[in-house]
């Protein structure tokens, strides 16, 4: 590590009119002649949760073998380039998610292990979820605790599960038993959310305009800053800020695409403008945005609903044109079957995505996915039953406590409770006991000695 005269402060930004940059981890952060920020103990961890919808289609998702990975089913083909880093989990269970609405009531406990409280109206209950537990410990040293994110647009209001209300499937996040957290789905507000500084969205809309880029009001601070640094640090501002400015002009192509498609100017209508046409492209954006946010430390601590249960969104780019939710009541026909393991495949296809950013984004000593755990899973197991039972588990990264490249199939059904106790742990937040949890997990995921 190159040892530098100065130390800048962990939360260093750089600031513009109407912007503000928080940096990424540089070798400048560490003070001088100390190593102490690069220590295992003081390396920022960061939790993750990635919810797909409705289950899957075990056959074509269980891995064949049970102990070291040496082969993928074909729903988690696309992670192969990644065996090392993840754990796929067999057997796990949601006891208190069956009620009268099983795909509210398993959005609602994949993250809470609590049943959902039936009501249609604002009586909500369900409890603190472990994301939240998490953002009130490890939260309270980033400028953001948590980020809470989806890619549905639009928030359904109402009854939208057997008189369950629409909020347990449109938040999986609970910040107290009635404090439930909206999802954010539009790009343009989530980047403003993490880089704007203060002023209304549509003062820096137009002074975005007037600039091209946000970076372009920070050109000035940027050289001064790099004349500071050490080459390595100098490498790695400029791979973030190319990032930053990637992410930003998608954006703002998906706006011109969305407000003009035809070269025409469209009629007065409500629809958001700033996510891309294509559900792909709209959940690598953000996926990107959330490399972003945890590379400058804004926060440590995300959720992401990548698809909202009872989804009727359509997949014909891979083969399924017909809606997610009436396929996944399959009935075993092996049409349906197949139609089902295919959504499957194209979700972790995208969760493949997102580890293959954080794994070749540079962190410290590592990279973010070294020092991230991140787990996909849906508060289903077979969706044609609406079974809360062996539920489709991945668990990546570890933090530096797990070790990877294998299945674990638990003999007898376990409490997920038990993994989300587990991961809470890794990150450095204790406690006895999460929801309906007997015990930890970590003899069965044999955590590494760091």
């Amino acid at each position: 590590m190159i040892i530098s005269k100065i130390a800048l402060p962990r939360r260093t930004f750089l600031r513009g009119v109407g912007t503000t940059l928080a940096l990424p981890l540089l070798d400048a952060m560490f003070p001088a002649m100390t190593a102490l920020a690069a220590t295992p103990a003081n390396r920022a961890r960061r939790l993750g949760y990635v919810y797909i919808p409705m289950g899957m289609n075990a056959a074509k998702w269980t891995p064949p073998t049970t102990g070291v990975l040496t082969e993928l089913s074909p729903s988690l083909a696309p992670l192969a380039p990644h065996l090392d880093y993840i754990n796929v989990l067999t057997n796990t269970e949601l006891k208190r998610a069956y009620g009268p609405g099983n795909h509210a009531t398993g959005n609602a406990a994949f993250l809470s292990t609590v049943l959902a409280k039936k009501t249609e109206g604002s009586d909500f209950e369900l409890a603190t979820t472990c994301d939240q537990i998490a953002a009130q410990s490890i939260g309270r040293e980033t400028a953001i605790p948590s980020l809470e994110l989806g890619t549905e647009m639009q928030a359904q209001v109402g009854n939208c599960d057997n008189g369950l209300a629409c909020v347990y499937m449109n938040s999986l996040s609970w910040s107290s038993p009635t404090s439930p957290l909206p999802s954010e789905a539009d790009p343009r507000l989530l980047f403003e959310r993490l880089f704007g500084d203060g002023a209304s969205p549509e003062q820096r809309r137009a002074e975005q305009r007037r600039n091209g880029s946000m970076l372009d009001a920070l050109s000035a601070e940027i050289s001064g800053l790099g004349r500071k640094l050490g080459a390595g640090d100098r490498a790695k501002v400029g791979q973030y800020l190319e990032s930053v400015r990637e992410v930003e002009r998608r954006i703002q192509n998906a706006e011109k695409r969305a407000a003009d498609p035809l070269g025409e100017v469209l009629p007065e209508f409500d629809r958001p403008l700033t996510a891309p046409a294509s559900w792909e492209e709209h959940v690598k954006l953000m996926y990107d945005l959330q490399v972003l946010a945890l590379q400058a430390d804004l926060t440590r601590v995300i959720t992401f609903q990548m698809a909202r249960e009872v989804s009727t969104r359509t997949y014909p780019q891979i083969g399924v044109p017909e809606p997610h939710h009436p396929t996944s009541h399959h009935g075993n026909d092996p049409v349906k079957l197949e139609k089902l393991a295919k959504i499957n495949q194209y979700h972790v296809s995208m969760f493949a995505y997102y580890i293959d950013r954080l794994k070749s984004t540079p962190d410290g000593d590592g990279s973010l996915l070294d020092h991230s755990t991140i787990m996909l899973g849906s508060g289903l197991g077979n969706p044609d039953v609406h079974d809360h039972l062996n539920l489709p588990i991945i668990v990546a990264g570890g933090a530096g406590r797990m070790k990877g490249g294998r299945h674990i199939k638990y003999e007898k059904p376990t409490a997920l409770a038990n993994v989300h106790l587990t991961m809470l742990d890794w990150v450095g937040v204790h406690l006895d006991k999460f929801g309906d949890s007997d015990g930890k997990v970590d003899e069965l995921l044999q955590p590494a000695s760091i």
